[in-house]
C-alpha cells in the first residue's frame, strides 16, 4: 500500500485545510453509499419510502458538492499548492463531481421505483437489477477505500471490476430486449428496468473515474488511455 506524501507546511492551517478536504470527500462518499443502499432495498422490496429517502439524500449530496468545491477554490487561491498538494485538491474537485452524478443516477432509479410502486407494477428483471446494483455498490465502496488508504492496487481493482460490470450490463440488456421481443405486452415494464440498468452502469463508470483519480493522486499517472496491464506492470515495478 502506498502512503500519500503530502508536503508538511509551516502553516498548520494549510495542513488542516488539506486534511479537511480528504475528510469531506469521504463523508460525501458515505452519503452516496447510503443512498445507493436505500435504492437497492427499494428495488428489492418495492418500498417507496426508501426511494423517497434516497431522493431526500440527493439534496444533501448536492449541497456537499457545492461546499467542497468552494473549499477547493479557496485553498487554490490562498495557498497556491504545488506537487502532491495540488494533485489532492484537483482530485477532490473532480471526485466530488463524480459522486454528485452518482447521486443523480441513484435518484433517477428512486423516482422509477416510486412510479412503479404507485402503479402497482412489478419490477420485471428484479434479480438482474439487484445483482448489478450490488456489484456497483461494491466498487463505489472500494474506490472510496482506495482513496482513504492511498491504495493504488485497490483502485486498479475498481477499474477491472467496472469492465466486468460493463459486460454484465450489456448481457443483461440483450436479455431484456429479447424478452420484450418475445412478449410485446411487457415492453413498458422492461423499459423501466432498462433505464435503471443504465443508471447503475453509469454509477459504475463514475466509481471508475474516482479510482483513476486516486492513481493519479498517489503516483502521478494518468491511466485513462493506457492499457491496464501496462499500468499494473509500472505500478508493481515502482512498489
Amino acid at each position: 500500500m502506498d502512503t500519500l506524501q503530502l508536503d508538511q507546511h509551516i502553516s498548520q492551517q494549510f495542513n488542516a485545510d488539506l486534511e479537511h478536504l480528504k475528510t469531506a470527500l469521504l463523508e460525501m462518499g458515505g452519503l452516496v453509499e447510503e443512498q445507493l443502499a436505500d435504492v437497492i432495498k427499494a428495488i428489492e422490496s418495492g418500498d417507496s419510502s426508501l426511494a423517497e429517502k434516497a431522493l431526500i439524500a440527493e439534496d444533501e449530496i448536492d449541497r456537499r458538492e457545492l461546499s467542497i468545491d468552494k473549499e477547493c477554490l479557496t485553498v487554490l487561491a490562498r495557498r497556491q499548492p504545488a506537487a502532491s498538494d495540488l494533485r489532492l485538491v484537483m482530485m477532490v474537485s473532480k471526485a466530488i463531481r463524480d459522486l454528485e452524478r452518482m447521486g443523480d443516477e441513484a435518484s433517477k432509479i428512486a423516482r422509477m421505483v416510486i412510479a412503479l410502486s404507485e402503479d402497482g407494477t412489478e419490477i420485471r428483471g428484479n434479480s438482474e437489477l439487484r445483482h448489478l446494483a450490488n456489484s456497483v455498490v461494491k466498487i463505489v465502496r472500494v474506490a472510496l477505500d482506495a482513496f482513504a488508504h492511498s491504495d493504488v492496487f485497490e483502485a486498479i481493482k475498481v477499474v477491472k471490476d467496472d469492465k466486468e460490470i460493463d459486460k454484465e450490463y450489456q448481457s443483461t440488456m440483450r436479455e431484456m430486449i429479447t424478452y420484450m421481443m418475445e412478449d410485446p405486452r411487457q415492453i413498458s415494464r422492461v423499459m423501466n428496468v432498462l433505464w435503471m440498468l443504465r443508471s447503475l452502469e453509469r454509477i459504475g463508470d463514475h466509481a471508475r473515474n474516482v479510482a483513476e483519480q486516486v492513481i493519479y493522486l498517489v503516483r502521478g499517472m494518468d491511466i485513462r488511455r493506457t492499457d491496464l496491464s501496462d499500468v499494473e506492470r509500472q505500478l508493481e515495478s515502482k512498489s
